[in-house]
């Protein structure tokens, strides 16, 4: 029960930690005349995926391989398969262009390239699955990629970022900062403790206690941001959230968590990587047949993970 009470102080301490780095860095940004659209790109893009990465860092700093894979696959599933099924279930969701033939595809890309990175052995005959500091920097290239990608795209938008950017002042606003990074850091830290010792208590695996519980706990950012803007009908963010953080978790949080020690992949870890695949496919092609995602598309995402869910379990 200890262990239960710890793991849900440490993802409370991650969202608040989030949300205060996010409040902190945009209020002193703002003092310096940073655009809203660098602000956007770069600070509060960076705050909804700062969860995973701080558990990763922890994690991968530790050797608990499973938790540094199991935290960024979970993560992608859950944003897919939950987060936008329950969005497309409370109002269809519609995209754009870009998000539907440059992100959708590089997140697809994204998801391939780690099924491809995580089976050495029977890719390369080796004697082990790992991600390595190759695959790291590998996954890094794409995500600088991807960041120039996302620098032109809002260079060339015409339209002022709107952010809501708290009126603190500027020594209220390092104050922030500074708990927003001890929240993230305790918070992180707990979470990777208490699910190395839920797993042990339990007799559950690293990797499903990863999976689950502490991929959903770093996806809570996502799913306010997500449920949030359905409700207020801003069904292109909504999408473009959950799509972006996809990316940044796979090429930017599992590429720098490989550099800092190589990510051993387990017996099992076929069926996560092929079900990650399947949530972006699925998610392609429903909005290129008509750009959007309806209550009904929601549902099946929603079942799809139930099935998931009870594979993983029995």
């Amino acid at each position: 029960m200890s262990s239960i009470l710890w793991l849900l102080i440490g993802i409370a301490g991650l969202v608040y930690g989030a949300n205060f780095l996010v409040d902190g860095a945009s209020v002193i940004a703002k003092r310096f005349n940073i655009p809203n659209i660098v602000i956007g790109l770069t600070i509060v893009a960076f705050g909804t995926s700062a969860p995973e990465m701080v558990v990763n860092l922890i994690a991968s700093a530790k050797g608990y391989s499973d938790i540094t894979f199991g935290n960024i696959i979970g993560s992608n599933m859950i944003n897919v398969l939950v987060i936008l099924g329950i969005t497309a279930m409370i109002y269809p969701l519609k995209v754009n262009k870009n998000t539907t033939f440059i992100e959708l595809p590089l997140s697809l890309l994204a998801a391939g390239l780690v099924l491809l990175m995580a089976n050495d052995v029977l890719v390369d005959k080796a004697a082990i699955n790992t991600i390595g500091r190759i695959d790291g920097i590998i996954l890094l290239i794409f995500f600088i990629m991807f960041l120039i990608y996302n620098c032109y795209l809002t260079v060339t938008n015409e339209d002022e970022e709107e952010l809501e950017i708290k009126n603190y002042t500027p020594a209220i606003a390092v104050i922030v900062l500074i708990l927003g990074l001890v929240f993230l850091v305790v918070g992180g830290k707990l979470i990777v403790d208490s699910a190395v010792s839920l797993a042990r208590a339990f007799g559950i695996s690293e990797r499903i206690i990863s999976l689950t519980i502490v991929a959903l706990g770093t996806s809570l950012p996502e799913l306010a941001t997500s449920v949030v803007a359905a409700l207020k009908k801003n069904t292109d963010i909504a999408i473009g959230n959950v799509v972006g953080s996809n990316i940044f978790n796979i090429f930017f949080i599992l590429g720098l968590s490989a550099l800092v020690n190589p990510v051993q992949i387990k017996a099992g870890a076929n069926l996560d990587l092929l079900v990650n695949i399947l949530g972006g496919l699925l998610l392609f092609l429903f909005v290129v047949k008509k750009k959007s995602l309806s209550r009904i598309n929601g549902g099946i995402f929603i079942a799809v993970y139930a099935v998931y869910l009870f594979k993983l379990f029995s």
